[in-house]
């Protein structure tokens, strides 16, 4: 059970164009453009399209979308480069096609800093020429912080958007950034959350797609690439399958959600219309039910940032809650974000676990901040805590196991029913998790630290096991009474354990204990 959320529902319907595709068979590029205009009108839809350098110097496609929409609709810009704009920017192209998905010539990370400036320049003075004005919103699968912030002092962008977590799909790697909703950037990392007002750049960044909650995080486990469990209509498990639609919007907008939920419906138009057409057109048709019955709000990007940016001075808290499994198997997920890390507690067959800790630190630096990619693949990250998905391995699930320890201090995992969740005050999460032999473990998520404490059950100890595959890399390098330290990429850090000891069970296990009020704390503040 839990409490439902008064927030915003917050529905973007977000569309980006591109002007060539050179991959074979080509789809017609114009034909889903058009389709999703005439479907946005019938159901009175605001939305947001976003036109790649490429769309915009073709009059089909600037055309249409000048003659179709009016005020309640968004133009902005998609950030992949092409060779017309490196053309126009003065810069050599070095991709295979003119259009490049590899991430050293498709993306601005692929480019020298100043370089970057040329691209942003040339981009927003073809869309100011093209419209007038320069555009408000700009997205892409990823933007690095120089260029964003680069847009935002110089052309005055207010809101952005980015890729959902994946490992390695399409060679993109971005893991451990604040789940869904929204966050402002550090100025070095555009995927990690800033922590103080004068290390952001005060533009949103909005998380595309729609991740499954429950399943997306453990597809293709243990390989160098996930699969997609997402919203987007081309995929027939996911946002094509009017069952799991209804069962994201359920899971995603009525469970407690803290500052606001949030979703982005739509798709790029270099799929084709045959493979979206049936799952964009039912979902238009829900999110246009679900507004007119009161369930949620749809507007623009732009508005949504200009929103985000009146009502938060910094990143806020925020959770997805699913309490239901799309699948029937039972699994419950809750997913908590604020500016400082985020966490994942996932429960299966009665056991309860803790599946991913990741901290923010709004000084650790993106891994081409100044210096560009060479590679055709590429990698955005925040530092770990647990990685249930990169930590695992044959014959070991990584994770955060709660237990209860004998005379002897053995841990005996424990068993457990349906979890209850409730918001309290408007940053905290409150889960309650009724056990099979009695007695309550109770987790409270909190902006600046993790706490659990059994409840009910005086004469137990209560401890966290935690696990993780001794073959995988790992960033943990010590636990020393109060703290546990990591390295990872050469940056070390901690964070404070409030316990009464620790002990290293194996290679890969450590047990925590509870101190005498029956608590083990983490403060998630991230500590050099």
């Amino acid at each position: 059970m839990s409490a439902q959320a008064s927030g915003r529902r917050i529905v973007n319907i977000i569309n980006f164009v591109r002007g060539c595709e050179p991959r074979q068979p080509a789809p017609d590029l114009l034909e889903p453009v058009q389709r999703q205009v005439k479907l946005l009108k019938q159901h009175d839809l605001p939305a947001t399209f976003l036109l790649q350098y490429d769309a915009l110097q073709q009059s089909r496609f600037t055309d249409l979308l000048q003659r179709e929409l009016d005020d309640r609709y968004e133009l902005g810009v998609w950030l992949e480069i092409v060779e017309p704009l490196v053309e126009a920017a003065g810069i050599p192209w070095r991709g295979r096609f003119p259009w490049d998905w590899h991430a050293h010539v498709g993306f601005s990370v692929g480019y020298t800093p100043t370089e970057r400036e040329r691209l942003i320049d040339a981009l927003m003075h073809s869309f100011k020429q093209k419209f007038g004005t320069y555009p408000a919103s700009m997205g892409s699968w990823f933007i690095d912080a120089h260029t964003l912030a680069y847009a935002a002092d110089r052309y005055g962008l207010v809101a952005s958007c980015n890729c959902k977590d994946q490992v390695g799909t399409d060679g993109y790697t971005l893991w451990g950034g604040y789940y869904s909703q929204a966050y402002y950037p550090s100025k070095v990392n555009s995927f990690m959350p800033a922590q103080h007002a004068n290390h952001q750049i005060q533009v949103p960044i909005f998380r595309m797609l729609g991740s499954d909650p429950i399943y997306q995080y453990d597809l293709n486990l243990g390989s160098k690439a996930q699969g997609v469990a997402t919203l987007e209509p081309v995929y027939k498990d996911g946002g094509g399958n009017p069952k799991w639609v209804r069962w994201f919007f359920d899971v995603n907008f009525n469970g407690p959600f803290l500052a606001f939920s949030y979703a982005q419906v739509g798709q790029e138009n270099s799929f084709g219309w045959p493979r979206m057409g049936a799952g964009l057109t039912d979902q238009m048709e829900y999110v246009a039910g679900q507004r007119a019955a009161g369930q949620l709000e749809v507007e623009t990007l732009a508005d949504s940032g200009r929103w985000f940016r009146n009502k938060f001075a910094l990143t806020p808290a925020t959770a997805v809650t699913a309490l239901q499994d799309s699948q029937d198997q039972d699994r419950k997920t809750v997913w908590y974000n604020s500016r400082f890390y985020r966490v994942n507690l996932l429960w299966e067959d009665k056991h309860m676990r803790i599946r991913d800790i990741h901290i923010f630190d709004e000084t650790f630096a993106e891994r081409h901040l100044t210096d560009p990619c060479s590679t055709p693949d590429c990698v955005y990250e925040t530092l770990p805590v647990l990685d249930g998905h990169l930590w695992s391995g044959p014959g070991e699930i990584a994770g955060i196991r709660p237990v209860v320890l004998d005379a002897q201090g053995n841990a005996h995992h424990l068993l457990g029913t349906d979890p209850q969740v409730h918001e309290k005050g408007s940053d905290t999460l409150v889960v309650d998790w009724p056990l099979s032999d009695g007695g309550v473990l109770q987790v409270t998520c909190a902006p600046e630290s993790l706490t659990f404490a059994l409840i009910d059950r005086p004469e137990d100890e209560l401890g966290l096991e935690m696990s993780w595959c001794a073959e995988r890399p790992v960033a943990v390098t010590d636990v020393q009474d109060q703290y546990l330290r990591f390295n990872f990429r050469g940056h070390e850090y901690h964070i404070q354990l409030l316990a009464a000891g620790s002990r290293q069970m194996a290679e890969n296990r450590l047990v925590f204990n509870a101190t005498s009020n029956g608590q083990i704390i983490m403060i998630m503040r991230v500590g050099k």
